[in-house]
């Protein structure tokens, strides 16, 4: 993702997307709940791509 590209707005199916990858690895164990409800909160307030990239940036990409 190019700098300008985590700017774009994020759209409804990318947070979705997003919560998905997140339940992934919740489910592997790469994540607690309390981190995964954390993260689940802010994919639905992002606003950008760079935002929700933020979210995953930890977990295989493998997840997706």
């Amino acid at each position: 993702m190019s700098p300008r590209d985590g700017e774009v707005r994020a759209s409804d199916a990318e947070r979705e997307e997003t919560v998905r990858q997140l339940q992934r690895g919740l489910s592997q164990g790469r994540l607690t709940v309390d981190e995964f409800d954390e993260r689940v909160r802010a994919a639905y307030a992002a606003r950008t791509l760079g935002e929700l990239a933020e979210l995953t940036r930890d977990l295989p990409r493998s997840l997706w």
